[in-house]
C-alpha cells in the first residue's frame, strides 16, 4: 500500500482525498488539463460556489468551484 491510499472501516480499500491549489485562478480548462494529467480517470466536475452538492464519496470525481464570470451576459 502506497502513502497515498487507506484502508476504510469495514475494511474496503479507498483512495486518500487529494486537492489542486495550483489550478486557483486558473481558466476551467487549464484547470482541467492539470488535474487530468495528475489523476488521468477523474471525472470532473464544475459546480457554481455555494452550489448544493451531493455527500456521496465517488474516488474518482473532482469538483471544480466556480465564481467568476468570464464574459458579459447578453440576452438573446
Amino acid at each position: 500500500m502506497s502513502s497515498t491510499d487507506a484502508t476504510a472501516p469495514g475494511g474496503l480499500f479507498v483512495e486518500e482525498s487529494k486537492s489542486w491549489p495550483e489550478v486557483v485562478g486558473k481558466s476551467i480548462k487549464e484547470a482541467r488539463e492539470i488535474i487530468l494529467k495528475d489523476k488521468p480517470e477523474a471525472d470532473i466536475v464544475v459546480v457554481p460556489a455555494g452550489a448544493p452538492v451531493t455527500l456521496d464519496l465517488r474516488p474518482n470525481r473532482v469538483r471544480n468551484f466556480v465564481d467568476t464570470v468570464a464574459e458579459t451576459p447578453f440576452t438573446g
